[in-house]
């Protein structure tokens, strides 16, 4: 039988054939599978080079049951790549760009200045958008670790922060992208190459073959704030039900 992660690669290589309107990327967080162990947040931070501050991804603990049957659940969230997205209303059309995939980008060189991130973030309803301030990990020690001098690939674009530099994506609004530069290689997004637990999955919604359709069709599922009208692209599923009532308790 084809394993998770190659069943979704065998998935992504398949999409990526077809014309870029005729696929349609998902994300599909199964929170029974969530051990909280934070893999996918470290994975993310080291893929696309992140400084102090932002984190593209967070797991959210919850409480689920009474005691003595008390039990931890665990949500991990990004940005949603919600297809009427919230965060860019009353931007100009060029600040950002909502793919034929349903990626959400966000141009470093427009999406700039503490002011314009206080008018995004506030509009984002997932707390999923960060201000790059130009921090550095190591920046008062003697040298910068190899990790923070490491080009990042975002946007299908080479990044490199530098102490001291005002370039993008320093002084930039950032964001989870479903690691756009790897889909586009093949590969799939780090988050869920690296998931211990088997919870993070990542497709084609419009192949009803593909494992985040399967997963959709087979367990209850939901979105978060959806009823504001946003139409996240993030899901998630479980196979008991109170997992689902505690989750819209955080995040409804």
């Amino acid at each position: 039988m084809i394993g998770r992660i190659d069943k979704m690669t065998l998935d992504l290589n398949l999409a990526l054939k077809k014309p870029a309107k005729e696929r349609s990327w998902v994300m599909v967080i199964d929170v029974d599978r969530c051990i909280g162990c934070h893999a996918c947040v470290v994975s993310c931070i080291s893929e696309n080079v992140l400084p102090p501050g932002v984190m593209y991804r967070k797991v959210f603990e919850a409480e689920a049951g009474e005691y003595p049957e008390v039990t931890r659940i665990f949500m991990p969230t990004n940005c949603q790549q919600c297809d009427n997205p919230p965060c860019v209303k009353g931007l100009p059309e060029n600040f950002y760009r909502k793919r034929p995939d349903g990626i959400l980008e966000f141009n470093y060189s427009k999406m700039r200045g503490k002011e314009l991130f206080k008018k995004v973030s506030s509009q984002c309803p997932y707390t999923a958008v960060y201000y790059d301030d130009g921090g550095f990990f190591t920046q008062d020690t003697p040298s910068l670790e190899p990790y923070e001098k490491t080009e990042s690939f975002e946007y299908g674009k080479k990044w490199k922060r530098k102490v001291g530099s005002s370039k993008p994506p320093i002084g930039s609004i950032r964001k989870c992208h479903f690691c756009v530069h790897r889909i586009e290689a093949g590969i799939l997004p780090a988050c869920v190459t690296t998931c211990v637990g088997g919870a993070m999955h990542f497709g084609d919604i419009n192949d009803k073959d593909s494992l985040v359709s399967q997963l959709l069709n087979s367990k209850e599922k939901i979105r978060i704030n959806e009823s504001e009208g946003t139409s996240p692209r993030v899901w998630y599923v479980t196979g008991k039900v109170y997992s689902v009532k505690t989750c819209l308790e955080c995040h409804g």
